[in-house]
């Protein structure tokens, strides 16, 4: 079911309703806790924290791959592509490499020292 009015909902309460989509997947498959925090390797008390709506999104993801739900991740954050002409545009504008802070020395100190070789 799509959420009517996310915008309005705070950051913890849309986290928690993930947490508990994905508990519900979970439970759909007819597995404990304890398995999928077993399979991924983390503690249930871990588990319980990213349904809950805490955790890393390192964790998620890991969680996702337990239970074969992988595309879940494309959906959630879909592939955003530029028409051709936008890539033209950007491609004149993109860095290739980022640059050096530079330092400059004083006038008299470049290169006054007496090398003993």
């Amino acid at each position: 079911m799509p959420i009517k009015d996310m915008y309005s909902m705070s950051n913890g309460a849309l986290a928690e309703m993930v947490g508990q989509r994905i508990d519900q997947i979970r439970l759909e498959q007819n597995l404990s806790q304890e398995d999928v925090a077993k399979a991924v390797g983390i503690t249930t008390k871990t588990y319980r924290k990213l349904i809950d709506g805490g955790g890393k999104l390192e964790t998620l993801v890991a969680v996702l791959r337990v239970l074969g739900e992988l595309e879940l991740v494309d959906a959630f954050v879909p592939e955003s592509t530029f028409s051709p002409l936008q890539l033209a545009k950007l491609k004149g504008r993109e860095r290739q490499r980022a640059s050096r802070k530079r330092t400059s020395l004083p006038a008299d100190a470049e290169q006054t020292e007496d090398l003993d070789w």
